[in-house]
């Protein structure tokens, strides 16, 4: 392998020749060798938005240090980083200095090497020109809470919305349908299938509303707090006007966080925000169960729904067809519970002025949001959008619940109603049958008051 030698304040190392890293990051591929696990695009992308933004802010309060040719180079590269052109270069593991400090210079560097590239010449320093006015410990934060809030804002929440609608339709295409409810597994009284339906539509729609409720946090940024929080080398007025920087370059309304203290040191709006996101695992843990349990079978099991049939579920066994779209979700919940273990540790090692846990702490997070948003819509795409009621044996199973004896209460009593379930079930009666024997009722009363399609 071709290389090129590079210099920091620790001495010489050998970088590829044709990496625009140098030597921080060289030296961070040699110290880290750990895991497969490498910091998320997102957070390379809004690296590239802040440094953007950064660049811009500096050129307006310190043009002396921030010349025009070198802001115009840096906002060059960062537009390369965004459309990524230059993903090969920010080759670092999740597992390094719980600051990400090594992250920071990977784009510093790849940044000022780029840009010297585009220039003919040395005109860009990492650490002078594209660090100037910033810290590892108020960047890294910045890029949690704008790739965080953009995975929410332009992926998770969108998914969820195309869902609930979906099954709005749903709903609507089931109007009048009735079939027997269940609780503890076991038959229950009477519900509309459409009802049913607008329970896992309401659950979406609230763990929308929770993932809102956690923006307003994400939209403040660390950036301006430098190293402690003080906000040292970086000008008057930076901090405010970066944000606005920010939120311009990407049409959402982040702002400079008040305390910039409590900015480098906690992840509690992460931890918030990643709660919403556990919330919605949850709800949809619990919809494509419901899914894959009404639609079991196809002839031993309830039966009361068709799925897509999406590919061959057995190797052994001809014609079987699985839930398998249930069984991803499912899988990825699992994975959100646990990651949101991760993210609830982490935010709690602020220890004095810094957070060191933030790269896992944004790996859980950011994967969270790409898991559950790619599963929401292939559930949606490839199951939920061909979801088909079987009337027949909805209504079977409705007329031959013991359950309906519910609706006797009002007319013979809690425990006599209770005789009637018993004796039907010991000798394999109809409600209606067991409760003329039993001299509750008569058949003409009992046909007066029994209506289990009127019980929703």
């Amino acid at each position: 392998m071709n290389v090129r030698v590079e210099h920091d304040f620790m001495g010489e190392v050998a970088v590829p020749s044709d990496a625009y890293w140098a030597a921080q990051t060289q030296r961070a591929c040699e110290n880290f060798p750990i895991g497969t696990e490498k910091i998320p695009t997102e957070i390379i992308h809004a690296f590239g938005i802040l440094k953007k933004a950064a660049a811009t802010v500096n050129r307006r309060l310190i043009p002396e240090k921030m010349t025009e040719e070198k802001c115009n180079l840096i906002l060059r590269v960062c537009d390369e980083i965004l459309s990524g052109d230059l993903s090969a270069h920010f080759p670092l593991p999740v597992w390094q200095s719980g600051s990400g400090t090594q992250s920071n210079m990977n784009v510093n560097e790849v940044i000022a090497a780029r840009g010297n590239e585009l220039a003919g010449r040395t005109v860009l320093h990492p650490n002078d020109d594209v660090n100037m006015s910033q810290s590892s410990n108020d960047t890294f934060p910045t890029a949690m809470h704008i790739s965080a809030a953009c995975a929410l804002t332009d992926r998770v929440i969108p998914a969820v919305e195309r869902l609930a609608a979906q099954l709005r339709r749903l709903e609507r295409d089931n109007a009048g349908v009735v079939k027997s409810g269940r609780t503890h597994l076991q038959d229950a009284v009477p519900i509309a299938f459409s009802q049913e339906i607008s329970g896992w539509r309401a659950s979406l729609e609230k763990d929308q509303e929770l993932m809102e409720r956690a923006l307003p946090g994400l939209w403040q940024l660390a950036l301006g707090g430098t190293a402690v929080g003080t906000g040292l080398n970086a000008p008057v007025g930076f901090d405010s006007l970066v944000a606005e920087e920010i939120a311009r370059l990407t049409g959402k309304p982040f702002q400079t966080a008040e305390n910039k203290f409590h900015a480098l040191t906690s992840r509690d709006e992460l931890v918030f925000a990643h709660g919403a996101l556990k919330a919605l695992a949850a709800d949809l843990m619990k919809i494509a169960n419901d899914v894959r349990w009404l639609a079991s079978g196809p002839r031993n099991g309830l039966g009361e729904i068709t799925i897509p049939a999406n590919e061959p579920g057995s190797s052994i066994m001809p014609g079987k067809v699985n839930p398998t779209q249930c069984e991803a979700v499912t899988m990825v919940a699992a994975q959100v519970m646990g990651n949101d273990v991760t993210v609830g540790f982490a935010a709690s090692q602020g220890n004095f002025e810094l957070n060191v846990f933030a790269p896992v702490c944004a790996y859980n997070f950011l994967q969270s949001a790409r898991l559950l948003s790619d599963v929401t819509e292939s559930f949606r795409v490839r199951c939920a959008a061909g979801i088909c009621a079987n009337r027949e044996q909805m209504s079977a199973g409705l007329h031959r619940s013991l359950m309906l004896a519910t609706a006797l209460n009002p007319h013979i009593g809690y425990e006599n109603a209770a005789k009637t379930v018993r004796k039907a079930y010991e000798e394999n009666l109809s409600l209606r049958e067991a409760c003329v024997a039993l001299g509750f009722l008569t058949e003409q009363e009992f046909d007066a008051v029994f209506y289990p399609e009127r019980m929703v």
